[in-house]
């Protein structure tokens, strides 16, 4: 049996820089061999089996570098919310319910109240569609949850209930919890709801994962708690993981992970640790993203900072001090802000304890800057990390709630253009995780239907598609200190491809999230297809 693969008759975009297209390449246990013309490649490797693409395209596998690994794959199971009426969602709700047995819960996910001419739901409307059942669902932006009353009375909440630090109740004239849930109010209901044991998480992943490969995805960061990291370490052990998985770990998990002495880039090639999770700020949608100026429809509203600079350094020191990079959500301007003087802070503790400044830190969003602070990433070295899907989703939004600071929103060509490194993700299930609309999303800043027009929304942020697809590969790689490995088609890299019967570099911008692909190849074994 040979134990070499060769590729052959293909377009092959290899993101190399010194050897940017091929039309051969070669596998052998698992790495690529060589890469080159046919006849450079079959001279390279001598005996193999051979495999014509028929002039298909090959790309890198794709990698999403911000994913809630359990969140969606519990998702696929949930009520789907993203509906453009209210009315829907609930009928949807409704429908779930009469095959739902009296007394389970009924969850759900999705709804963004923003694309609602009603707006906001009600506890009261969910009781109507679902009368038996505790209802709860939660905002495509997963900062808000809406319950109905007999979640709410079985979360123990009424209208002594007093709203909780980071979060709180929406209430009726009378006082009464309306059913709305912002921020860390949500964790009153979900406190109560009936958690899945790792056991049923592993599962759900294992059930979700050929769904990421017919996305193209072969890898992923995961920004899921615990229960996840368990799961995904059962999976690993069964040799069933089936995706390259970098593994965030919760800030309240830091002191017993510094004990331990884990470290960013513990593990092998598969599951390994990532960043230490924060949150500096809410979302957009809500309105709890912390902004420098008030909200232009809410003139009293700043929303919510939960990190400033000070407590940054405070708590990051422990984990710089111990090989752990920090990962910190941060939306708004203000929050941005904060968090960059907090990562000032910690690049100088960080160069005293170990003489260099080699962690990986991130900021996951970055939805808008203060233009004083576009290029500060660059100079202190911290990745961005962003959901291009975001802005299209977003724009409309963006625009109302920001005004004219949404020049500095999603703004992917000014972090290139001082020099950052860009990792694109999807934050699935508040996004699809398919890649292939966060490319068309970075490219053409303009939704499937083509709104809001040809030059797309903010169009000097734009990327060219070399630039969009290094996001989702040689970025993403980079952000998991394995770009010596991953995100390009080189010699003693994983084979980690994808073959496309489109070629993304020739097709028309507007259609590349329609692209599939024919095949999948992860560490030199067909995933998906095969030849």
């Amino acid at each position: 049996m040979k134990d070499t693969t060769l590729l052959v008759n293909a377009t092959i975009y290899t993101l190399q820089p010194h050897q940017p297209a091929a039309s051969a390449l070669a596998v052998r246990h698992g790495r690529i061999l060589a890469v080159g013309s046919q006849q450079q490649v079959r001279q390279a490797v001598g005996e193999a089996e051979v495999v014509d693409l028929h002039q298909q395209t090959v790309i890198p596998g794709l990698t999403d570098a911000h994913i809630h690994l359990q969140y969606y794959s519990l998702g696929l199971q949930k009520v789907d919310c993203e509906t453009t009426t209210r009315s829907e969602c609930l009928r949807r709700v409704a429908e779930r319910a009469q095959t739902t047995p009296p007394g389970q819960w009924i969850l759900g996910h999705g709804w963004n109240q923003n694309n609602w001419l009603e707006g906001f739901g009600t506890a009261t409307d969910l009781d109507a569609a679902a009368p038996h059942h505790p209802v709860y669902l939660t905002a495509k932006s997963l900062h808000a949850g809406w319950a109905n009353h007999q979640a709410l009375g079985s979360s123990g909440i009424s209208a002594q209930t007093a709203d909780p630090q980071g979060g709180w109740l929406g209430r009726d004239a009378q006082g009464q919890p309306d059913g709305i849930l912002y921020e860390s109010a949500m964790g009153l209901v979900e406190a109560a709801l009936p958690q899945p044991t790792p056991a049923e998480v592993a599962e759900a992943i294992h059930a979700a994962i050929p769904h990421l490969w017919q996305m193209g995805l072969t890898g992923v960061h995961d920004f899921d708690r615990r229960t996840c990291f368990t799961a995904l370490q059962m999976l690993h052990q069964r040799g069933q993981l089936g995706l390259r998985v970098v593994k965030s770990l919760p800030l309240e998990e830091l002191p017993e992970a510094a004990e331990l002495g884990l470290r960013s880039g513990f593990g092998d090639d598969w599951l390994r640790i990532g960043s230490v999770k924060c949150f500096a700020d809410g979302a957009l949608g809500p309105h709890t993203a912390a902004m420098l100026q008030a909200y232009e429809d809410a003139p009293e509203n700043l929303g919510m900072l939960m990190l400033d600079a000070e407590t940054l350094v405070e708590r990051g020191r422990l984990a710089v001090e111990n090989g752990l990079s920090l990962a910190v959500h941060a939306i708004g301007d203000r929050a941005n802000h904060e968090v960059l003087n907090g990562f000032a802070r910690l690049r100088s503790i960080e160069a005293e304890h170990s003489g260099k400044t080699s962690l990986r830190h991130r900021i996951e969003h970055l939805q808008v800057l203060h233009p004083d602070d576009a290029g500060r990433l660059a100079q202190l070295g911290v990745i961005a990390s962003m959901q291009p899907i975001h802005a299209t989703s977003d724009m409309q939004a963006a625009d109302r709630f920001w005004g004219e600071r949404a020049a500095l929103s999603y703004a992917w060509r000014e972090q290139l253009r001082h020099g950052a490194c860009l990792a694109f993700g999807s934050d699935a299930p508040v996004e699809s995780p398919n890649p292939f609309w966060g490319l068309h999303a970075a490219v053409t800043r303009r939704r499937q239907d083509g709104s809001p027009g040809p030059q797309g929304w903010r169009a000097e942020q734009r990327l060219t598609l070399h630039e969009a697809l290094a996001g989702f590969t040689t970025g993403a790689a980079y952000a998991a200190g394995m770009e010596d490995r991953l995100g390009q088609l080189a010699p003693g890299f994983w084979a980690d491809l994808l073959v496309l019967e489109q070629d993304p570099f020739t097709c028309p911008p507007q259609d590349l999230y329609q692209i599939r692909p024919a095949a999948v190849m992860l560490g030199g074994n067909w995933v998906l297809g095969g030849f």
